[in-house]
């Protein structure tokens, strides 16, 4: 390149001249283009236009990708050629504009690669040099016809009768992917590496490529002859980002072309290469979202602490490891195996007696660092892999081990995604275990409102049946209880406390207790409800409780004497030993609403294989879509039970109750069942 005052245009009047400005993008070099063939056009220049329109793509270009201001494009032909000059508006020197490699392109069908144009340039141009004005500066080019004698002046390249033509360099500079092809690369690159070798006269070559998939460096494409034993090849490596890598080999003679033509194949292949990496990433990283989402709905679907430790395998294995464990940690920090799970199952004993060694450099040794430190540790040994603690709410839980594939090693994506599954796990297998001893806490307090054993009373038979709601980590209102009175009688009590859980269960137990305490005294019935009515209303809260008391106690001969007082509770069933069911009783008011109360009394009479049916809303209330189970549904299903004992009516009630709905219950379900067993 020489810094010459200018192109020369003597001549132009008897030729054509275009003046124009064009913004600095990416659409510049198609205009400039334009304006170039159409003064060939008009001046019949056509046999100067490949050269031409090569060397114009390449300088405006540079310009844009360096200069970053408008152009001024000058064309001047006359009957000898043709006159092209790219003028910009940056300060600096003319090196700063036309020399360097562009670092940041991410377009490859309007601006040629990496700003090598120069190269061409000095090729094919008559003369070429710069101009420098006070407001910028300009590369200019000139071409005349062949076989014409060049205007004097300007920098003059020595032809080289070996070089590459215009139209094979413009061949290899067009070469373009098929956008509508499923995996253009093969294709493409096959067709940039036989077009090289044309241009550069090479016997053969071949690009290999290393996607990071662990299938290693595979064959990209291939041209020509295998290289020949002790062959000097020309290898370039392909500028792409990890975890592609990958080279052009070229079996070629050297020549000043062979070696930046390679480079600028190769560049030029990258590009689609970085499109490639990040196009696979981007489908990868969807993929692994809608694997995380699928994962999170699984892992919270359960709530029993060994069934989601054993799901984990399940959803790494295979997809994310050859194998996997998950190993819980105790109060002393003790691990203790949980799950597993191998992709080849023959493995898995091996898995385990490997996973079950001790010492220093066993795989136990690296799960307690994993554990203690709270950071990835890699595995090493014959089961290689990493092992992520699992932690939940602050809290360690243990760790979960994952080895890797035979041919494949992890990449950052695939940790990340194993660490954020080792998250949602750890945080599911502590919603499982809170769960549990919500549960075990719930059933705890349940099992002690309610009386352990029946009591055994000759001639009169009990018997009692409870289903909890259908969230048995929640404690329910409903109770049943059987206090012996001061004068010999039984009495029954079943009840209801509005609402559920711990609240409820406080009031259930103050009922209870209360109603030991006060018929144990001696209290008549309907006094003890009256002064449990008041300590209700007392302790405010809004809770409020429906009861049925009944004391039985022998009767005339065989029978049974049953007085009964409703408290807002449903009416009980007299199911009669020779057939027949009906509700008996008066209802009165309910328990901690208003602060006096009515509860009548009724008196009844059991012969000898009657019974007394006691429930809850529990059953009646019992739905199926719109359709509730109701009393009459209750007596219905009673009638056929007569002459049955007490154990028989409850189970059989309890069964009917439930199968009424394929839904679990949403309110607890309690049956006492009250029977003259006198023969």
């Amino acid at each position: 390149m020489s810094a010459e005052a200018g192109p020369a245009t003597a001549g132009a009047r008897d030729g054509a001249t275009r003046r124009v400005r064009l913004p600095a993008d990416r659409r510049t070099p198609a205009a400039a283009r334009a304006v170039v063939r159409s003064v060939l056009i008009e001046s019949h220049l056509d046999e100067l236009a490949n050269e031409a329109l090569l060397l114009t793509t390449e300088l405006t270009t540079n310009a844009v990708e360096h200069a970053r201001t408008e152009l001024d494009i000058e064309v001047v032909a006359d009957e000898v050629g043709l006159t092209v000059t790219v003028s910009d508006f940056a300060p600096g020197s003319g090196d700063e504009l036309t020399v360097g490699a562009r670092n940041d392109s991410t377009e490859i069908d309007e601006v040629s690669e990496r700003g090598r144009g120069l190269l061409l340039v000095d090729h094919f141009a008559s003369r070429w040099g710069t101009t420098y004005l006070p407001t910028g500066k300009g590369v200019w080019f000139r071409l005349d016809r062949p076989g014409a004698d060049p205007p004097a002046g300007g920098a003059r390249v020595g032809t080289d009768t070996s070089a590459p033509s215009a139209s094979a360099m413009s061949e290899l500079m067009q070469t373009a992917p098929d956008l509508y092809a499923d995996d253009p690369l093969p294709d493409f690159a096959t067709s940039l590496l036989s077009r090289l070798a044309e241009v550069v006269g090479a016997a053969g070559g071949t690009i290999r490529l290393d996607r990071g998939d662990g299938q290693g460096r595979q064959v990209l494409a291939r041209f020509g002859r295998p290289p020949r034993p002790g062959s000097e090849l020309l290898r370039v490596p392909l500028t792409v980002h990890r975890p592609y890598a990958g080279e052009l080999e070229l079996d070629a003679a050297p020549s000043a072309y062979a070696q930046p033509l390679a480079v600028l194949t190769a560049e030029r292949l990258s590009l689609h290469l970085e499109n490639d990496r990040l196009r696979r990433a981007d489908v990868r990283r969807q993929v692994w979202l809608t694997f995380l989402a699928e994962a999170s709905e699984l892992l919270a679907q359960s709530l029993d602490v060994d069934l989601t430790m054993a799901l984990v395998p399940q959803l790494v294995v295979p997809r994310l490891g050859q194998w996997c464990a998950v190993h819980t940690a105790d109060e002393w920090g003790r691990l203790r195996l949980a799950a597993a799970s191998h992709a080849d199952e023959s493995m898995l004993p091996q898995l385990h007696k490997v996973l079950a060694e001790t010492g220093p450099d066993s795989i136990q040794a690296r799960l307690r660092e994993a554990s203690r430190s709270a950071a990835q540790i890699p595995l090493g040994g014959p089961m290689e892999g990493f092992a992520v603690p699992l932690i939940a709410r602050g809290q360690r839980l243990g760790t979960l081990a994952v080895g890797r594939h035979q041919r494949h090693r992890h990449d950052p994506d695939e940790v990340a995604v194993l660490e954020d599954v080792a998250r949602r796990a750890a945080l599911a297998i502590e919603n499982a275990r809170i769960h549990a001893e919500r549960r075990r806490v719930a059933q705890t307090l349940q099992q002690s409102l309610l009386p352990p054993v029946l009591p055994f009373v000759d001639g009169i038979g009990f018997a009692a049946e409870y289903v909890p709601t259908g969230d048995d980590a929640e404690v329910g209102g409903d109770f049943y209880d059987l206090v012996p009175l001061p004068d010999g009688r039984w009495l029954v009590v079943i009840g209801d406390v509005s609402g559920k859980g711990v609240q409820a269960a406080a009031v259930t137990g103050l009922v209870r207790d209360v109603i030991r305490v006060l018929v144990g005294d001696g209290k008549p019935l309907p006094e003890a409800l009256a002064r449990l009515n008041e300590t209700l209303v007392e302790r405010g809260g809004g809770r409020y409780c429906t009861l049925a008391l009944a004391a039985v106690g022998p009767g005339q001969g065989d029978k049974l004497d049953v007085s009964l007082h409703l408290a807002g509770h449903d009416q009980p069933l007299l199911l009669a030993g020779a057939g027949g069911a009906e509700f008996v009783g008066t209802g009165g008011t309910a328990l901690g609403l208003l602060d006096t109360i009515t509860s009548p009394t009724a008196k009844i009479t059991l012969a000898p294989g009657d019974s007394l049916i006691f429930y809850t809303d529990g059953v009646t209330e019992r739905r199926r879509g719109r359709e509730l189970f109701g009393t009459d549904r209750l007596r219905d299903a009673a009638a056929p039970l007569a002459g049955y004992s007490a154990d028989v009516v409850a189970a059989r009630l309890r069964s009917v109750a439930i199968n009424f709905s394929v839904e679990p219950p949403r309110d607890d379900i309690a049956i006492l069942v009250l029977r003259n067993d006198a023969t």
